[in-house]
């Protein structure tokens, strides 16, 4: 079996977003990366060669095999941001109606500019998100590394 590649690295944070954003993004990698640290309480590190995740999970695979996971995290997808979420529920489908100007897929939320969005809405979006992987994932021990 393959080994995965979205796991955490040693690489370094400001080198991945000096090589990825542009000079209008750098100030919002910034605010994310303050926003998704309150929130997790953790401090960021690299997972696989684009994500800037923050804490981790444990999951289940097939055959009795665990995966790992970023509770949270983002990555700059060329003129987009993408902040990676669990936004299931009615109270989060709530909170992305309030949240501005977005597009959302399965575990995905894209957006151009933090400041397209209301940030107190994001950060209860992710907020919910986290206390939901937690939750989800209770039976399993949250890795702390």
């Amino acid at each position: 079996m393959a080994e995965a590649k979205t796991r955490p690295t040693g690489a370094d944070i400001d080198e991945y977003l000096v090589s990825r954003a542009s000079a209008e993004q750098l100030p919002d990698c910034r605010a994310l990366i303050a926003l998704l640290g309150r929130v997790t309480r953790q401090p960021p590190r690299m997972w696989g060669p684009s994500i800037v995740g923050f804490g981790s999970y444990r999951y289940p695979l097939a055959k009795g095999k665990m995966g790992e996971s970023c509770l949270t995290g983002f990555a700059i997808r060329g003129k987009d941001f993408v902040v990676y979420l669990a936004a299931e529920g009615q109270d989060q489908t709530k909170l992305l109606k309030q949240l501005g100007k977005h597009r959302i897929g399965k575990a995905c939320l894209y957006f151009r500019r933090l400041a397209d969005l209301d940030a107190r809405v994001l950060e209860r979006l992710v907020s919910g998100s986290v206390a939901e992987l937690k939750r989800r994932h209770a039976g399993l021990q949250e890795s702390e590394r």
